[in-house]
């Protein structure tokens, strides 16, 4: 009886000692990769994750079972943090309030400052200043601006508006400009009323500004009133000399018009 002939069976593949060491040769990659991972700390995130720890609220909902190892001193830290939280609110509070209360001194100023610079000019007597409640007002009567029942300024007018625009330009507050008219009647073909010629009259001096003098058109409004808002009776020539007249207006900013604005008596 013959013998079968065994022939030795060759495993295929890489040998079994070379799989365990491309292993072991990947764990010490994934070790090595990590380790640079971590060396490389954003500092904005680990100050983010840093700050989330420090925050009481956390430890307020979900407060340690371990007992703290000096609990006076933390008391004590929290009770300094909500005292110096107090004292930034109060000191807050106290800048608002002397915020508020600079106002209307800036703006006392700001009539005094208006007097010096008409006085500087020999305008105050043509402009007069007066502090309102509106802010401070110009008032400039109609000859020095105008001729009769027209709304084109006068070339003896223009010097008076350059030197009004020099004040302006150092005042940043919102400018006002009003037409007033006395009660006598007016119908021209222009200005069928008085309302036309005030309201003209208003237009006329903030394009002159604007245009002329390149102040910036966003500062400004105008309004005609007419006659309904005079500053003496309508019986004599020379009142109604005083209530022909362009009024401008330096806004305060706290001003409120829509709630406040009512006709002179």
């Amino acid at each position: 009886m013959k013998l079968r002939k065994t022939t030795r069976r060759e495993d295929k593949g890489a040998p079994k000692w070379m799989v365990t060491f491309s292993d072991m040769m990947t764990l010490i990659l994934v070790f090595f990769i990590l380790l640079f991972s971590m060396s490389q700390i954003d500092r904005v995130k680990f100050k983010a994750v840093a700050e989330s720890f420090n925050n009481r609220a956390m430890f307020d909902f979900n407060p340690s079972i371990v007992e703290f190892e000096n609990p006076s001193s933390n008391k004590e830290n929290e009770n300094q943090e909500i005292k110096k939280d107090g004292a930034s609110t109060e000191e807050s509070g106290r800048e608002n309030n002397k915020d508020t209360n600079e106002e209307p001194n800036s703006l006392n100023d700001l009539v005094k400052e208006v007097e010096t610079f008409l006085k500087e000019n020999q305008l105050n007597k043509v402009i007069s200043a007066n502090r309102t409640d509106r802010g401070v007002v110009l008032t400039l009567q109609e000859q020095v601006l105008f001729e009769s029942a027209r709304a084109d300024i006068i070339d003896d007018g223009k010097p008076f508006l350059e030197k009004v625009s020099k004040l302006l330009t150092n005042i940043p507050n919102h400018v006002k400009v009003e037409g007033h008219t006395d009660d006598r009647p007016i119908s021209t073909f222009r200005y069928p009323s008085n309302w036309e010629l005030s309201t003209a009259r208003a237009s006329s001096v903030i394009r002159y500004l604007t245009r002329v003098e390149q102040l910036d058109t966003n500062r400004f409004s105008a309004v005609g009133y007419g006659a309904t808002r005079p500053v003496a009776p309508n019986n004599s020539p020379d009142n109604w000399e005083k209530n022909r007249r362009v009024e401008i207006v330096i806004l305060d900013p706290n001003y409120d018009e829509s709630q406040n604005d009512t006709p002179a008596q």
